[in-house]
């Protein structure tokens, strides 16, 4: 087909700001094609059947040919006959014939312009008309490589996209996360209400109902004080001992508010925390708990010497050590407990076992497994992880590791 196309004389359009006849001058042909060849971007003119009259060597270089291979060619035929999905361009659809067509310049960055080796590459591009006076000869074209201009956008769009989904899947968990902060929050709230209300009711019905037990017998001791002078030796000696039968009942009643007061300080807060450390207090609520629930327990301890955790720490896993206890003793309908802990200078790690029913690993992972929820955080907040492993039929095992920082 290029054969077809050379066997048209090239020709050079005369511009119509140039004096007749000077368009054959030699000197201002040479300084034309200085200028032509001095670019680095691809120029080429075409007549008004689309050949080309004119192409510099940068723009015939990016096509893949020689200058004089392409004089002469039609071409939209030659490098722009395709879109960049391979389908048929027409020429009438063209912008760079439309500038000479109908008079109408363009600049476009979104074509490709095809090689001789059939390889297209992205361009940027403007066709703009020759006009002799007020007649069209043609157009002149220029334009430019732009592969890695798009290439660059391209990953520009793309790291901008996955920084877009990114954030979105953050911005997702963020809510997430917010959302059970908020019910963890407002089930912390429920918590602290329902120990209100049982350390007030407890106060009530145990501490109440012995200091108003207390209370008649002081009356009735105070009014059988008034009537011992009229009574005779024999009614004085009954009434002594009816008092002392009396004091004897206000003997017992103090011991059990005494014993009931302990018992409610030590559920706020056991005090063998403060007076004798954790490890005792772990111990100490273990044998507690195996004790009132009738299980058959398993003891492990093994603490480094000097080993010890500051009050918050320790609080915290106290705290979380009671939570694994209160699951066995909600769910798990267990017979046995093992405990083993393990501490050195440089890590603590608590396991509680059952041989309960188990559940299923969903169970501790559901939105509204407060519990466990508040042992992670508690943990998370001094750097500890709570592990849980769970098989139905054959029990649960809880597991805090936490690091531990003793100077």
């Amino acid at each position: 087909m290029l054969e077809r196309m050379h066997a048209t004389a090239p020709h050079v359009l005369t511009p119509t700001a140039a004096p007749a006849g000077s368009i054959s001058h030699p000197l201002w042909q040479h300084q034309l094609g200085l200028l032509l060849e001095s670019t680095g971007d691809g120029i080429f003119g075409i007549d008004l059947e689309g050949h080309c009259v004119f192409i510099n060597r940068a723009a015939a270089r990016m096509l893949g040919y020689e200058p004089a291979e392409v004089l002469g060619a039609n071409m939209h035929w030659l490098t722009h006959h395709s879109h960049a999905d391979g389908s048929h361009y027409a020429d009438t659809d063209c912008p760079i014939f439309n500038a000479f067509r109908q008079g109408l310049p363009c600049r476009i960055d979104t074509e490709v312009f095809w090689r001789r080796d059939h390889s297209a590459f992205a361009v940027e591009y403007s066709s703009h008309p020759i006009l002799d006076g007020a007649q069209v000869r043609g157009a002149v074209i220029t334009f430019v490589d732009i592969t890695e201009r798009k290439r660059a956008a391209d990953a520009l769009q793309k790291a901008k996209d996955e920084l877009e989904l990114r954030v979105s899947e953050r911005t997702q968990e963020l809510s997430a996360a917010l959302g059970q902060l908020r019910e963890l929050s407002a089930y912390s709230e429920n918590v602290r209400e329902e120990e209100r209300t049982r350390i007030a009711r407890e106060v009530h019905d145990e501490l109440g109902s012995l200091l108003v037990a207390l209370k008649m017998d002081v009356n009735w001791l105070d009014k059988r004080l008034g009537e011992q002078e009229q009574r005779d030796a024999n009614d004085a000696q009954a009434m002594r001992e009816r008092m002392r039968s009396k004091c004897q009942n206000m003997s017992r009643l103090i011991e059990n508010a005494v014993d009931n007061v302990g018992r409610i300080i030590t559920d706020l807060r056991p005090s063998i925390l403060d007076h004798q450390g954790l490890w005792a207090a772990l111990e100490w609520q273990a044998h507690e708990f195996a004790q009132s629930g009738e299980l058959a327990l398993t003891w492990e301890m093994q603490v480094a010497p000097g080993v010890e955790l500051p009050g918050p720490a320790a609080m915290a896993v106290f705290r979380i050590f009671q939570e694994m206890l209160s699951n066995v003793g909600r769910h798990a309908q267990a017979s046995a407990l093992a405990v083993q802990i393990v501490a050195d200078a440089h890590q603590l790690s608590l396991r509680v076992q059952d041989n309960g029913r188990g559940a299923a690993a969903a169970a501790f992972e559901a939105s509204d497994a407060y519990g466990v929820m508040g042992m992670r955080e508690r943990a998370r907040h001094f750097g500890g992880v709570v592990e849980i492993s769970s098989q139905i039929g054959v029990g649960s095992a809880f597991r805090l590791t936490m690091p531990l920082q003793n100077d």
